[in-house]
Formats: C-alpha cells, sequence, structure tokens
C-alpha cells in the first residue's frame, strides 16, 4: 500500500498558539490557499480512497483534495483520526493550560502516555484508535494508493507506531500544516520515502 500522509491547513488557533484538540475549528485563509496547493500537487496521484478526521479543518482540506481527482473518491470520514483530545485545556495555550492545572499539566509534560488534561484523553488512548484505524486500512486496501487527512498529533503519533519509535519521542517528529509524507506499507515492514514535503506551498508560511 502506498500511504499518503497530510496535516489540515492553517487555523486561527495554530497562529495564536492554542490546542484545538477536538475542537471543531475551521480553515482560514491560509488555511484554505494550503490545502489547495496541496490539492494541486496530489491531483496526479491515483488515490483509491481519502480517510479523513470528522473535524471540519480536515474535511475542509479533504474535500479540497478530492475535488481535483480524476475519479471522485468518496471520503471516509473517522473519529479515530481526531487530534488528541485536551478537555478542559482546549482553546488555552502551553502558558495558559500550566496556570489553570500546574501539578497536572507538570506530571502531563513527564507523563503523557498515562496522564491526560483533565477530562481528556492520554497519549496511549489516542495510540490505540490511531492503531485500530491504521490496521482496518492496511486490511482493505493492499496494493492501492490511500491519503489520510488528520492532525499533527495523530500523524506523529501513527509514524511513531509504524517505525517502531517509542511512543514518549512522538514529539520528535514535525508534521507542518498541508504538509505531505509518503509510506510503503508491506505485510510486515514500513518504508518511509517522504516526510513532511511543504515544498508544494511554493514559498507561503506553513
Amino acid at each position: 500500500m502506498k500511504l499518503l500522509l497530510t496535516r489540515h491547513g492553517q487555523t486561527d488557533w495554530n497562529i495564536a498558539c492554542r490546542y484545538q484538540g477536538h475542537s471543531d475549528t475551521a480553515l482560514n485563509q491560509m488555511g484554505i490557499h494550503q490545502a489547495e496547493q496541496l490539492a494541486k500537487r496530489l491531483s496526479i496521484e491515483t488515490i483509491h480512497a481519502i480517510y479523513s478526521s470528522d473535524l471540519s479543518r480536515a474535511m475542509d482540506t479533504a474535500n479540497r483534495i478530492q475535488s481535483l481527482q480524476m475519479t471522485a473518491k468518496a471520503i471516509t470520514t473517522d473519529m479515530r483520526w481526531r487530534e488528541l483530545s485536551f478537555g478542559d485545556w482546549e482553546g488555552m495555550t502551553f502558558e495558559e493550560m500550566s496556570a489553570h492545572s500546574p501539578e497536572l499539566f507538570n506530571a502531563w509534560m513527564k507523563d503523557s502516555l498515562t496522564v491526560s488534561a483533565p477530562n481528556g484523553e492520554t497519549h496511549r488512548q489516542l495510540a490505540e484508535r490511531v492503531q485500530a484505524a491504521f490496521d482496518e486500512i492496511k486490511a482493505k486496501h493492499k496494493d492501492e494508493t490511500v491519503l489520510i487527512v488528520s492532525h499533527s498529533g495523530s500523524m506523529q503519533t501513527l509514524l511513531a507506531l509504524l517505525l517502531g519509535i517509542d511512543l514518549s519521542r512522538y514529539w520528535q517528529f514535525r508534521v507542518s500544516q498541508a504538509s505531505l509524507s509518503e509510506m510503503t506499507v508491506y505485510d510486515d515492514s514500513v518504508v518511509l520515502n517522504l516526510f513532511n514535503d511543504v515544498s508544494h506551498l511554493k514559498g507561503k508560511s506553513e
């Protein structure tokens, strides 16, 4: 399977450095431009299936890609491709999260695998749903090209899982808005062919 991975385009909360999580924020004008540029790049690909987070910033990105496909592909939405839920911290900046619940924040910074934001989810829970969603795609689309439109945390986690990297180091992958990564998925291994490529954005801000 040829696996194409992208993150949604920019939102106003991205600019403000606010944690979005499951909050349904929309693409801003730059995000729309980024999605359109990515769509043009992917228009030369024969994509057999498109999967997307059900949040509007991802769906809007996916719809713009789908609109330029030679053969229209129905987009399968799946909540499992959502960003990590930050619960009560959503909409806050890093500093605001720390001020909101300092002890919990410090514990979360040390171990997000088992510690969650208030009313949020742990990184391990995110990994479990991402792994389950990927396993279904892998079983269904052997020898096909599949695009997943998701979020930075979900993509970082998937990369760590597939490449056998400790989940606690998932943050070492930088997944830029509207970037393109590509993997070849075999029965028992994967190869990372392209990572976080933004050349299609033509010098525009990531």
